[in-house]
């Protein structure tokens, strides 16, 4: 702070020293005007610069404002605190954790000569002169812990002489020309002297010369060793800022060395019977948030808080990171389920927290983030169940960080956005539209940067707006959207049944232009797709510009781009591309990141948290992601949409089943959410349980397709016999998968999936051989063929006459290569609910054929897709309170 010479000299003494020895050092200037707010905004930055491993604060600070000097030097963080001044490094000094500290680096240094006598300081009495903060107190400190018997004193000592001729090691820092007199020292000592004074001699051209505080012409004769000044404590004092500097380094690099994690497990209290999901997961005590990216090497400026117990990690982690190996990569997903599901998010906490609590192996869960529809619905929440949940489960199944929230603005832009452009298209000319879309400012006609995309899409090639013909402006202004092929929706996150058709555009200020529409709920936009498809921002936006949303009255594609709302898309969205850090019941790190629809879209949380927690895990670690259904549909799409776009390459499918879902295929009654469980599914029943497991075999066989090996997790409920739950374990070994595990994990938590992750950690060794299970570059029709007798056991396909014309037009659109999506019941491997097991030998109807460019898949709809849930008779939200004393959430499941 400001311009003092002598701070300069030794600033400049220090960037040379830096330079010499390869350590990139930086003056940063601030005026004689800064204050010390800007002071401290200043080191503020620097704590949390990763790239910053050491700074000092030159002092004094030369500034015409009030700073406190004590404040400024606390405020350097004490890992980076290379000086030794901040008090929590001087109360470590003082306490004696010298591998635990920074120590000032005159002290530092002056201990270093005395070494380099060979002289050993322990059992010696040794004196300082000067209590300052910077040497003497520090010096006081160090000599003490490497056992001396230390004196201290000061220019008010009245025996000063005598306590001089005590001492062996004599170290004075009292800031008084040449105070110490030869005849005082011990013949034989070690005398370093610290200070630097100006004293008056006409034979030099400045007519001063440096003295120290021991007179050195008559000290030298009586010392052993003595050190000079000038030349003698200073050069030490600025290498012992270097080697500060480089122990900082390494103690940076050791701390945050990827992969290397030093996390704390939280202990699980079992209770039986097992409480309901909310009063396990409030009473559970979350570990702080930053903790927990601590813990897992993330760095401060990667972790963006969202209260205590959740945050946003950002992208330039993946870059930091860019060089280490991935962790192993596990799949988690199930036989066709029932109504009630099978337990898919509770196996992956469960297996996440096996690996990482109890079997101490660096794992992360990545799952979807739920909609809020269904917690107010019907469904309930989606954190898992019993001990093995994300936690809060009332944060994860609610506003979380508002991604879905983002989600609803930027879809509904893009909504508003197609209609005011019909609108104005139908109500302007050519020219007043032109005026409208390209105004001139202060005279100035300018394009905008989406606009000239729009340009050299139509090819015209130019920039002067002035310069474009008629046929040019109409062209250019008119995006002639014929409304009867609109394909995007407004969106909101609320199960709203009355909402599934409407017509909009009936005030009379829209002149007569209305339409049907519809609102889907959030989760099932395409913009969902999108971001849980992205890797990266810049992806994330060239998806966004390429979505489109409905055709012009030629049959051209009309996209977000051509409406002028990409980078509009792109800033409602720059957070919510950013993955949710939370955490297991039991403390292990999960990524909470996209929730797209499993029929509609792929069902799979985010490319982005898969990549950067493959990275954090190191090369030894899990991650362990879930796809949405069964694996006839959420891992398919796992493998050919999501693992195609990212480049990853699973090691492990996790297969979860029941026997209920397994009695229920083997011809069971029919299972009902709210409704008890038939007798059949209550007692032992080991012919129905076997004629079921052809499901099981099916899924096997299916991800076995992909040349993965398979671990079986059977879900065991209280109500499963030991020999069903045996059955269902040597039916999965002989259908070919790698292991078959049973699972207690809802009610025991990790303890409970210790054998299957055991399983999981050997079938991730096995070989992998990867593939997919089509070549994009196949006609539409043939990877639809593939799928559907591939993975679903249909004999055939048959397409619809509107399915026909789709491949047809999205042909000729050139979006043919996409990989296929299908949409298609989850309660079934065919497109009937009602056939349970493995059918075979059935026509598959695809009715029709849409396209979600951006997220980069054609859907083909096997039946009618309800894209907008109802509420029941009885939703959830009876059962929803807070508790104004505590503020508490009661009643979520």
């Amino acid at each position: 702070v400001g311009n003092r010479d002598d701070s300069n000299l030794y600033i400049n003494m220090k960037l040379k020293a830096a330079a010499e020895i390869g350590i990139s050092a930086n003056h940063i200037k601030l005026p004689n005007t800064a204050t010390e707010a800007d002071v401290l905004k200043c080191i503020a930055s620097l704590n949390g610069d990763p790239a910053v491993h050491g700074f000092i604060v030159q002092l004094p600070l030369d500034s015409d404002k009030p700073i406190n000097t004590e404040k400024i030097t606390n405020a350097v963080a004490p890992e980076k605190d290379v000086d030794g001044l901040s008090s929590i490094n001087a109360g470590k000094l003082s306490r004696g954790d010298l591998g635990d500290c920074f120590i000032p680096c005159t002290p530092k240094g002056c201990m270093e000569l005395i070494r380099q006598t060979g002289v050993h300081v322990a059992g010696k009495r040794a004196v300082v002169i000067g209590r300052s903060k910077i040497v003497g107190a520090p010096m006081h400190d160090l000599l003490l812990w490497n056992n001396a018997t230390v004196t201290t004193c000061h220019s008010k000592t009245s025996t000063l002489a005598e306590e001089v001729g005590k001492a062996d090691i004599l170290v004075v820092a009292a800031g008084k020309a040449e105070m110490v007199k030869g005849e005082w020292i011990k013949p034989g000592a070690i005398v370093i002297d610290c200070g630097i004074n100006h004293v008056p001699d006409s034979t030099k051209p400045s007519g001063k010369r440096v003295v120290g505080d021991v007179a050195y012409s008559t000290a030298k004769e009586k010392a052993s060793y003595i050190t000079p000044v000038p030349g003698g404590v200073g050069p030490m004092t600025v290498a012992m800022l270097m080697q500060s500097t480089v122990e900082s380094a390494q103690r940076f690099l050791e701390k945050f060395q990827p992969g290397k994690w030093n996390i704390q497990y939280n202990q699980l209290t079992l209770k039986m019977p097992v409480p309901s999901d909310i009063e396990i997961s409030q009473s559970c005590m979350p570990k702080p948030i930053d903790q927990v990216a601590k813990e897992i090497g993330l760095l401060p400026d990667e972790v963006e808080l969202y209260g205590q117990t959740k945050a946003k990690v950002h992208l330039s982690t993946l870059k930091r990171l860019k060089n280490q190996p991935d962790g192993k990569y596990i799949v988690v997903t199930g036989i066709t389920p029932t109504p009630l599901g099978e337990g898919k998010s509770t196996t992956t906490v469960g297996l996440v927290q096996a690996l990482g609590a109890h079997l101490h192996q660096n794992v992360f869960a990545c799952v979807r983030q739920p909609s809020q529809g269904p917690t107010f619905g019907i469904k309930g929440g989606a954190a898992g169940g019993g001990y093995c949940q994300v936690v809060p489960m009332e944060e994860f199944n609610l506003h979380l960080t508002g991604d879905i929230h983002a989600i609803t603005a930027a879809n509904n832009l893009v909504a508003a956005a197609i209609d005011a452009r019909i609108f104005h298209e139908l109500t302007q000319t050519d020219q007043a539209l032109y005026n409208r879309l390209v105004p001139s400012v202060s005279g100035v006609r300018k394009f905008s940067d989406i606009q000239i995309r729009r340009l050299q899409k139509l090819g015209i090639n130019k920039t002067d707006p002035a310069a474009l013909t008629k046929e040019e402006i109409s062209s250019f202004v008119r995006l002639d959207i014929d409304p009867g092929t609109i394909t995007w929706q407004r969106v909101l996150d609320t199960n709203d049944r009355f909402l599934r058709k409407i017509t909009i555009g009936q005030s009379p200020t829209e002149k007569g232009f209305s339409r049907v529409a519809q609102f889907d709920i959030t989760v099932s936009s395409e913009i969902m797709a999108v971001l849980a498809l992205s890797d990266g921002l810049d992806d994330m936006k060239k998806r966004l510009g390429r979505m489109v949303v409905a055709s012009s009255k030629r049959g051209e594609p009309v996209t977000a781009d051509d409406l002028g709302v990409t980078g509009a898309l792109a800033v409602l969205m720059r957070d919510a591309v950013k993955p949710n850090l939370m955490q297991t019941l039991e403390g292990t790190p999960v990524f909470v990141h996209a929730g797209p629809f499993a029929n509609i879209a792929h069902g799979n949380s985010s490319v982005l948290a898969d990549k950067i927690a493959l990275k954090l895990v190191g090369k030894d670690g899990f991650v362990v992601t879930e796809a949405g259904f069964g694996a006839d549909i959420g891992m398919e799409k796992f493998f050919n949409i999501k693992c195609r776009y990212s480049g990853l390459r699973p090691h492990v499918v996790v297969l979860v089943a029941t026997v209920r879902a397994l009695k229920m295929h083997g011809g069971g009654p029919a299972v009902t959410a709210g409704v008890p469980l038939p007798k059949e599914y209550m007692e032992e029943n080991l012919q129905l349980l076997a004629k079921g497991c052809s499901n099981l075999n099916k899924q096997i066989q299916n991800a076995r397709l992909f040349g993965v090996p398979v671990v079986v997790a059977v879900n065991a409920f209280k109500t499963d016999t030991k020999a069903e739950l045996a059955l269902v374990v040597q039916l999965a070994k002989e259908a070919g998968a790698f292991d078959a595990v049973e699972c207690t994990h809802w009610a025991e938590g990790g303890r409970g999936a210790v054998a299957l992750a055991r399983a999981v950690q050997r079938a991730s060794q096995a070989p992998s051989n990867f593939r997919f299970l089509y070549n994009v570059e196949l006609p539409v029709v043939d990877k639809i063929r593939l799928i559907a007798q591939q993975i679903y056991g249909a004999s055939d396909i048959e397409l619809l006459p509107e399915a026909r014309e789709k491949v047809a037009l999205y042909t000729k659109q050139g979006f043919g290569n996409l990989p296929i999506c299908m949409a298609k019941t989850h309660l079934s491997l065919s497109h009937d609910p009602e056939q349970k097991g493995a059918p075979t030998g059935f026509i598959l109807p695809i009715r029709d054929i849409r396209a979600s460019v951006g997220a980069g898949f054609l859907y083909p709809l096997v039946g009618t897709m309800s894209t907008m849930p109802g509420l029941p008779t009885r939703p959830c939200f009876y059962d929803i309170d807070l508790d104004p004393v505590s503020g508490e959430v009661n009643g979520l499941f």
